[in-house]
């Protein structure tokens, strides 16, 4: 039986659960990346953690999990690839280079994001850290060229899109990851609550509000169908401090 590694969500919100200013504005960019940093007042004893930290502690963490939303706008033209005019059988099969997929973690860790549309383009690279993208048999034939091309892993799962599960799945049994770590929006989160992939909640609440209908919030995607329960949570832990920031850690319980 395949086993898929563990899930563990880190999220960052308002006290009113938005994980965003606007759906618009990517977080990683100014001037929103300083409006969010500016919600969290200054105090003696901050609540802040480094979750990646203690999951590779805890779990043995070697992966980190994003959506292309929080790298590229919603409606960003990436830039052109050339096409590939070549024999697509092959590009449609996971791509592992075993120079790059060999090296020792610690400290080695991936970066990991689903991408079936192919809009993100790779432009850095930092020292332990290797890109590994989650495409779908949909995904266009040039961007999994141009990924080759720049020596950049990828894993195809799915059809139309990527399907998660799948995707957990083979992290674990094509790359060894025991445990991801899900730093993503909530569409990406929702999808894999969704999936029921999801083990581990930790959630850090900034004393401010953002409200908006429609701006991302800690978990999005399709909604429950009528009858549906939600699923349940056991709290683990909870942190507080003087600035009003709040910490909290959960489990997910399992039917």
């Amino acid at each position: 039986m395949q086993t898929r590694p563990r899930v563990v969500v880190s999220v960052e919100a308002s006290a009113d659960g938005k994980v965003a200013l606007t759906r618009e504005a990517i977080l990683m960019h100014q001037p929103s990346a300083g409006l969010w940093a500016a919600m969290t007042p200054s105090a003696a004893d901050p609540v802040g953690i480094d979750v990646l930290a203690t999951v590779r502690e805890q779990y043995g963490c070697n992966a980190v999990l994003e959506g292309s939303g929080s790298l590229v706008p919603e409606d960003g033209v990436p830039e052109e690839l050339p096409a590939y005019d070549g024999d697509t059988a092959e590009l449609y099969r996971h791509f592992l280079p075993p120079d790059i997929t060999g090296q020792a973690s610690p400290p080695h860790l991936w970066f990991t994001v689903v991408d079936s549309r192919g809009r993100v383009r790779w432009t850095e690279k930092h020292e332990n850290w290797d890109a590994l993208v989650l495409v779908a048999r949909s995904t266009p034939a040039d961007y999994l060229a141009y990924l080759r091309r720049e020596r950049i892993c990828y894993l195809v799962a799915g059809e139309d899109q990527v399907d998660l599960a799948q995707g957990m799945v083979a992290m674990g049994t094509e790359l060894g990851v025991g445990c991801v770590l899900s730093t993503a929006g909530g569409g990406l989160n929702g999808a894999l609550l969704r999936a029921g992939l999801i083990d581990e909640l930790h959630l850090t609440l900034a004393p401010a509000l953002i409200g908006g209908l429609g701006t991302p919030s800690v978990v999005d995607g399709s909604p429950l169908a009528v009858g549906e329960p939600p699923t349940p949570l056991r709290l683990l832990s909870v942190h507080t401090d003087a600035g009003g920031s709040v910490r909290l850690h959960y489990t997910v319980v399992r039917g």
